[in-house]
Parts: structure tokens; sequence; C-alpha cells
């Protein structure tokens, strides 16, 4: 049953909670939300039978959760705040994607944060991340919501955004279209410039990165660039392809790294 908590700048924040046993909070991807991933739903289930206390919860403008404007990524963290608030101010992170680089930004801010275990952050280095973000907006306030996935979709494979458009799944992904450009966002301050071990000086708790074994080029030299940043991380190939895992996979991954 859904259950709601209220963020420091008064937006509705939905979520599930499921287990008993330390704390652990799952993070989506982009167009990810609770009623639109049943494989992080079924994550969060093995993890309660594992002896964790898990939370799932849609981000803000997606699903069940209201939103706030402007888009500010601190938003953003102040959620996941309030969602470790719930289990007593102390959790683990879980983030898939882009999901993962907001996990980053939330250890960097937040005391409580114990562990992260980040799947496959899309940060290019090579790129600032300034035109993602102006083109996604530009296309946005045109009213183009197909042009807005399509755009940011342009570096993965093409046939990913035309299975996308012929599913069942395509009005949905249509309607949140928006929260597109808050994923960017988050990608965009970490792709300035600046030395991510100066932007995440504060993320000092363990970190695994995990990418998958056959994966995209952007995935390990983002994984290099976290783990040479950070003092207390690794990475660690695990059986997945295609930016996708199976749920027993990932929750196995995920148990084991935040028992160890």
């Amino acid at each position: 049953m859904t259950e709601f908590t209220t963020s420091a700048d008064g937006t509705r924040i939905a979520y599930d909670l499921d287990g008993s046993g330390p704390a652990v909070i799952l993070v989506g991807s982009a167009n990810a939300f609770r009623a639109f991933d049943p494989a992080t739903a079924a994550v969060a289930r093995l993890l309660a039978d594992d002896g964790f206390t898990v939370i799932t919860y849609d981000r803000r403008g997606r699903g069940e959760s209201d939103d706030t404007l402007p888009y500010d990524v601190n938003r953003e963290v102040e959620d996941i705040s309030a969602l470790m608030d719930i289990v007593g101010g102390s959790s683990a992170l879980y983030g898939s994607s882009s999901g993962a680089v907001l996990c980053l930004w939330a250890a960097a801010a937040l005391a409580g944060v114990t562990k992260l275990v980040l799947w496959e952050p899309p940060l290019d280095l090579e790129n600032d991340g300034s035109a993602d973000l102006t083109g996604l907006q530009e296309r946005l306030a045109a009213g183009d919501r197909e042009g807005t996935i399509a755009f940011f979709m342009r570096r993965m494979p093409p046939q990913w955004f035309d299975s996308a458009r012929n599913s069942p799944a395509w009005p949905t992904l249509l309607s949140i279209a928006h929260t597109l450009a808050y994923d960017a966002a988050v990608l965009e301050r970490a792709e300035r410039g600046e030395p991510l071990a100066e932007l995440w000086a504060h993320v000092t708790m363990p970190v695994i990165v995990l990418i998958g074994e056959d994966t995209q080029p952007i995935f390990p030299p983002a994984a290099d660039a976290i783990v040479g940043a950070l003092p207390d991380a690794r990475q660690r190939r695990i059986d997945a392809r295609n930016h996708g895992w199976e749920p027993d996979v990932m929750a196995r991954e995920i148990s084991s790294f935040l028992t160890t």
C-alpha cells in the first residue's frame, strides 16, 4: 500500500516500505517509477526477504509523487533525506543509471548515508552536459515530447528508441517525458569539468559501482572515474547486459555488498 512523506519544499513523495532490518532506499533511473518498474519491485521483495528494510519510491514528477517547479537537483536530495527520516535517518542507497548519480549527490550532502550501490552511472565526462539539458528543455518548451525522448536516447542503440516507441509503454513514457530534463540536470551537474573528487569529497562511505559483463562503451570509463575519485570505492562486473539485469542477480549483489 502506498505511503507518503513530505519533502522539505512541501512536495509529497509516494513510497513503499517492506521488510525489517538495515535500511536501503532504491533510487530509480530515468522513466522509472514504482508502477512502471516491476524489476526494481522484485529486487525490493528479495531484499526484504533477505533481512533488509527496503524503500522504493516515485521520484518527483512521476507516478504518485507530486512535483514542485522550478526543478533543482537539491530538491531530489531532500526527497531522499525525507525518506531516510522514515527509517531513522540512516540508510544505504542503491541507484540505477542516472539514479546512481543522484545517489552520489545525496551521499555528498547527507550524513546518514551508510553505503552506495551504483548501477552503470551514465556519466559522459568528455561532455559538459549543458547541451543535453538545453536540448531537452527546448523540445519540452515546444511541446515535442516524442522529440524529447528521442533526444535523450540519441546516444543509445537506435533499436532501444524504436522498441520504446512501438511498445504499449509509449503513452506512459510520453506522459513523464518532462522528467528527463531532471535526469539530465543530475548528470550535467557532474559533467561540468570540475574534479569528481572535489564534487564528492564527502562521499567517504563504502561504494561499489556495478557494470554488466556486456555493456555500452560509456559505462566502463564512468565507473573507472568514479572509483578513482572516491576513497573507498570499487567496481565489479556482473551477469547483466544492455543496461538491464535480472532481479535475483541485482538483489544478490546489493545484499552481498551491504552485509560485507
